[in-house]
Parts: structure tokens; C-alpha cells; sequence
């Protein structure tokens, strides 16, 4: 008996013993399973700056996991490697959630981050370890594309604490020729986030010749502006040539100094440069007086100026979660 999953906008339909585009919800005698739970490819520590979160306990470490698949098939993806394979292919070890709880506890790592290649793919994995976490006063970040459908999303959100979500292009046009899929699940999923309470942080990938032109910088500075909010941060990232868009090149410092700019005049209070090194492109300012409050170079916080989440010379509350008993 076929089955359809519903947990992404692709509503797969899926016949015994075979996958769903994301290669790991199987049809197994008429029930759909993920074969991943429990199974991640990959554990790291990194610094919380690495999703990239600015605005969500600075300079803390956070345990990060992954499982093989993903539901979109990025050209550029920089994983590929584990998000376009097979489980079966995958090296994976036997990680349960109260696993992992436990090694973000015996690493000392206030939270705990699904990433690097798709998390809603492994939504029961995801959920049940967030859960745990919350319940042992470990944060529970996202970093995801968002494409997911509403309900298993919403449900999703109440179990976690901050998110980075890729806003891949502006255009459906673009979702549909370079990730196959589509835009408004995006859109809808980042407005979901936004009014959920969550730290709400976005990552536009900036690839030469596709959307980079200053028009469709602004219309997404634009959108994140009056969708999200002025005080949303947003991170702007240096492509590099990965998997199938190995013949463009990395993007141009100047390119993510114009597109800063560009966010910064449609109103956006916090826009960051990406994967590249830069003066100032990393820092963190005072959106009223313009004072450094947070000198990034890298991952690396070099300075923090912030007074209880606050700027130290004009008092403006600065967004963001910047202690770990939750208060800004």
C-alpha cells in the first residue's frame, strides 16, 4: 500500500520499500518510518557564531548533529556529501536523544543545534532530543532551509529556542531551477518562526549570476523588513564552487559589501557578512547610536560590550538572547 508523508510540501507519494525525495522516510509494509533516528552521520561541538547565531549567547559552545538527507536539492549544496546520500551509504553512529543529551551536558554546551544538512528530514529525531533537552534546560537551536508544512512546524517550534533559517532566493523561479522546490513554504514557515517568540536569525547564500543582483537584494532585505521585523538579523554569505555549481566563482567581497549596505538602507538593524573575513561586516552595532557593542573576527568574539542586553551608552535593549538563564 502507497503512502504519503506529510511533513514537507512535496507530500511524497511513496510505494512499499521505497524512499520519499529525502531518501531517508521509508514505506515500510505501509507505514511510513524515518530510518535515521537515533543514527546521526554527524557530531561536532562549534562555536554558536559557526550556524551562523549572533544574537543567541555569544561565544557559547553548541553540541551540533545531523543525519543524512534533505528534502531539497540545492545545486551549491556545500554538505552534499550526507544530505544528497543514501542512510545506507552513510556512515552513522547509534546516538539517541538522551544521548545526546547527555554528552551536551558532559561537554558543557548550553544547547544543542540540528544542522549541516536538513533537520525537518529528521523531524522524530529532532523533536524527541528537543524535548528532552528543554526539559533538562538545553537549548534547542535550528538551523534549516524551512521547508516544511505548517502543522508539523508549528509543532516543531514549541520545543525550540532560536533558528537560522536559509532564505535561499526571492523568487520562485529560483527555488524551483536551483533547490527543487518552491517559495511560499519558505516564507510562510520563516513568518511562522517570527511570530512563534523564537530567536529568529536568516542566512541568504549571495552566488554569482543567480541572485545577486542589488534589485533582488533589496526585495529580500525588503521582504525580511516587513515580514520579520527591522530588528531580525541577517547574515549575508560568500558562495563557494560546491557540487554541481562547480564552474561559478566565489562571491566578491565588494558584491556582500554592496548587499550590506543595501539591507541596511531598506531599514535592517543587523546585517552580517559571511564566510569571508571583514572589518566590520561581522560586528554587531547599535542600531540608535551606531556604538560597537560586539566585535566578531570569525568565530570569535574579541569584545562584548552589551550591558545586560543593553547598549552601554545610549541603553537601547539590543535583540537577541545573551545569557543563558534566558534574559537579554
Amino acid at each position: 500500500m502507497k503512502v504519503q508523508c506529510e511533513l514537507c510540501p512535496k507530500r511524497c507519494i511513496i510505494a512499499p520499500g521505497q524512499s520519499g525525495e529525502c531518501r531517508v522516510r521509508i514505506n515500510i509494509d505501509g507505514v511510513l518510518r524515518t530510518v535515521v533516528y537515533g543514527y546521526p552521520c554527524s557530531i561536532h561541538i562549534d562555536p554558536i557564531e559557526k550556524k551562523p547565531l549572533f544574537h543567541f549567547l555569544p561565544g557559547s559552545r553548541i553540541l551540533s548533529i545531523a543525519t543524512a538527507g534533505c528534502n531539497l536539492h540545492c545545486k551549491n549544496c556545500q554538505n552534499w556529501e550526507i544530505s544528497q546520500a543514501n542512510p545506507e551509504d552513510t556512515p552513522a553512529i547509534l546516538c539517541p536523544p538522551r544521548k545526546l543529551v547527555s554528552l551536551a551536558k558532559h561537554y558543557k554546551c548550553p544547547s544543542l543545534a540540528y544542522t549541516y544538512t536538513e533537520p525537518i528530514v529528521f523531524y522524530e529525531y529532532t523533536y524527541d532530543t528537543a524535548k528532552l533537552a528543554k526539559e533538562a534546560g538545553i537549548y534547542n537551536v535550528l538551523v534549516t532551509a524551512g521547508y516544511i508544512n505548517k502543522e508539523p512546524w508549528k509543532r516543531l517550534l514549541e520545543v525550540v529556542d532560536a533558528a537560522n533559517i536559509d532564505l535561499k532566493g526571492i523568487t520562485d523561479e529560483f527555488y524551483r531551477r536551483i533547490c527543487s522546490g518552491t517559495l511560499k513554504p519558505v516564507l510562510d514557515a520563516l513568518i511562522e518562526a517570527a511570530a512563534s517568540g523564537i530567536l529568529l536569525e536568516v542566512t541568504n547564500l549571495i552566488i554569482p549570476t543567480l541572485n545577486d543582483k542589488p534589485q533582488q537584494i533589496r526585495q529580500l532585505a525588503r521582504w525580511v523588513k516587513v515580514n520579520l521585523g527591522s530588528e531580525t538579523p541577517l547574515h549575508f554569505s560568500r558562495f563557494f564552487p560546491h557540487y554541481k555549481m562547480r564552474h561559478l566563482p566565489p562571491t566578491s567581497a565588494e558584491t556582500l559589501d554592496i548587499a550590506r549596505e543595501i539591507a541596511k538602507d531598506e531599514g535592517l538593524h543587523y546585517v552580517y557578512i559571511g564566510n569571508i573575513l571583514s572589518k566590520i561586516g561581522q560586528n554587531t552595532y547599535c542600531p540608535s547610536c551606531n556604538t560597537l557593542l560586539i566585535e566578531r573576527s570569525w568565530y570569535t568574539i574579541l569584545q562584548n560590550r552589551l550591558q545586560n542586553g543593553r547598549c552601554p551608552k545610549c541603553g537601547k535593549e539590543i535583540y537577541g538572547v545573551w545569557t543563558q538563564d534566558g534574559n537579554s
